[in-house]
């Protein structure tokens, strides 16, 4: 959205919610729009206000949980993604999140349980694949995170974060035509690879 469209949206919606300041939609919106210009405490405000008139909103809660992640309250994050799915049992976005938030606090085994709960419903979401990987790789288990990022890859070929990490499994493997190779497809597809892989791996080729 082109700035001064959305600066024009943003402003509408306030004075929307003036009018109508019952309406969870609005207070909703808001808080996408304040999160979009990281404003994080006021995006906190509306999404809580959009779940105090409704609290089965679950966007809601699932955005409220990324703006806590983004301030750095992983708690407070992964209790609004376990939030999420006390009502919705299947909600993938939930399980993503709070797999990759057990992850970050150390909590692999813990995050790699709650990734295989979610392909267990939906098996063929190719962000969950790559992040099972990625966990399997931090626990060391490079077996496992290449067989991950594969499955992710045959969902969707053009997945870069899974090229990106089949790049470094397969460096660490000392499989560098491998690593190489899918180094080369992360870029290809506009993934934002690792500087010093790519550095190691391509740099021989460049000059």
């Amino acid at each position: 959205m082109a700035k001064g469209k959305e600066e024009e949206t943003f402003e509408q919606l306030k004075r929307q919610l003036l009018v109508r300041p019952d309406s969870a939609p609005l207070h909703y919106n808001l808080g996408l729009a304040h999160a979009r210009r990281k404003e994080w405490d006021e995006a906190i405000t509306e999404f809580k206000a959009a779940l105090e008139l409704n609290p089965g909103l679950l966007e809601a809660r699932i955005n409220l949980g990324g703006v806590y992640m983004r301030k750095g309250n992983i708690e407070a994050a992964i209790e609004e993604n376990q939030k999420v799915l006390e009502v919705d049992p299947r909600q993938i976005n939930a399980y993503s999140n709070l797999g990759f938030l057990l992850v970050q606090q150390g909590r692999i085994d813990e995050g790699i349980e709650v990734y295989e709960k979610a392909l267990a419903i939906h098996e063929n979401v190719p962000q969950v694949h790559a992040n099972l990987g990625h966990a399997y790789l931090l626990k060391g288990d490079m077996d496992k995170a290449i067989e991950a990022n594969q499955r992710a890859l045959e969902i969707s070929e053009d997945f870069g974060a899974a090229h990106n990490n089949l790049a470094l499994l397969y460096a660490r493997k000392g499989d560098r035509e491998s690593a190489r190779r899918h180094l080369q497809e992360a870029e290809r597809v506009g993934f934002p690879v690792i500087p010093e892989l790519r550095k190691e791996l391509l740099s021989d080729e460049e000059t």
